[in-house]
């Protein structure tokens, strides 16, 4: 017996079938992926299960919490990922020939990243490419690797601690933290303070599952101080607009602060204590990855900026 090529219905229903795989691969449950895609649960799991025994394996480990690939579902997620950006790329270049830079962007970043820096650098960039579309995502640090590894997001920037699988490591800085506090606060005038000087302050701080609270956190734990914040939020302008008016204090990368210290705004002040230095900004894609043209000359507009040095 010989092997048929598949028939259009069969690849449009192999297509689909990857497709809302892919969707419960991000999502980690059937009723999430159901509610992103609009589509009743059980036509999805009737998706997945062709899929299993067409392959002859199961795709998931059914959990109590969801459902996480198995080897092999990590493995056709890879592959399906993978072919996905090539085909988008190749369409991406194709309309490139018609003139002009084309095509579309996905950036994931941190908050602080999200704030003036990213909007700034992609206004610039479409002043000079005006067919070039963005989608900008703002995320928890771990979030914008995770959009990265599972194919929705192109480029990513954020804070690191660790390496991460997967992921290609386009540009790796130091990203110390400073504490943050307005022009006429009674440090403002100081060279470098640390976090005991603080806590004498009231303090707006980000929430735990960030970088630079946990370092914070770190060093307050190692000098056996207990910082209790009058003001805790995900919103980093809201941790800026706490300071205005008053006296208090929040802690912030460089990068976050950058454009609102060089406009006398805010005042930042190195942290002398040890550790906080411990963490990266990480520019990120995703390994073995080949950007669409649009994609790449962007990341190398960004890795110029981050480095001061002309864009290649």
């Amino acid at each position: 017996m010989t092997n048929r090529p598949p028939t259009s219905a069969a690849r449009q229903l192999q297509d689909t079938s990857l497709r809302y795989f892919l969707e419960v691969v991000r999502c980690g449950s059937i009723a999430e992926a159901s509610a992103r895609l609009n589509v009743a649960g059980s036509a999805i799991s009737r998706h997945i299960s062709q899929l299993e025994d067409l392959l002859g394996v199961a795709l998931f480990e059914r959990r109590p919490r969801g459902m996480v690939p198995s080897a092999a579902g990590e493995l056709l997620a890879h592959h399906a990922i993978q072919s996905a950006h090539d085909a988008e790329r190749v369409a991406h270049d194709i309309q490139a020939l018609q003139g002009g830079q084309r095509g579309r962007v996905r950036v994931a970043t941190s908050e602080g990243f999200a704030m003036e820096f990213m909007p700034q650098l992609i206004a610039a960039f479409v002043r000079k490419n005006p067919g070039v579309q963005f989608h900008l995502d703002v995320l928890p640090p771990a979030g914008v690797s995770r959009r990265i590894v599972q194919g929705e997001a192109d480029i990513g920037v954020t804070f690191t601690r660790a390496v991460e699988k997967d992921i290609r490591a386009e540009l790796v800085q130091p990203a110390p933290i400073y504490a943050v506090m307005r022009h006429g606060h009674p440090l403002a005038h100081l060279r470098r303070i640390g976090v005991a000087q603080m806590l004498a302050y009231p303090l707006a701080l980000p929430t735990p599952d960030t970088t630079v609270r946990q370092l914070f956190d770190i060093a307050c734990s190692h000098r056996r101080l207990a910082a209790v914040p009058a003001l805790t939020s995900n919103y980093i302008a809201g941790l800026f607009g706490f300071l205005r008016d008053h006296d208090g204090m929040t802690i912030a990368g460089e990068l976050s602060i950058r454009r609102q210290v060089a406009r006398g705004e805010l005042v930042a002040l190195p942290l002398r204590d040890p550790g906080m230095a411990l963490r990266n900004m990480e520019v990120q894609t995703l390994m073995g990855r080949e950007l669409p043209r649009a994609a790449q000359t962007f990341l190398n507009d960004l890795k110029a900026e981050l480095t001061g040095q002309p864009s290649a």
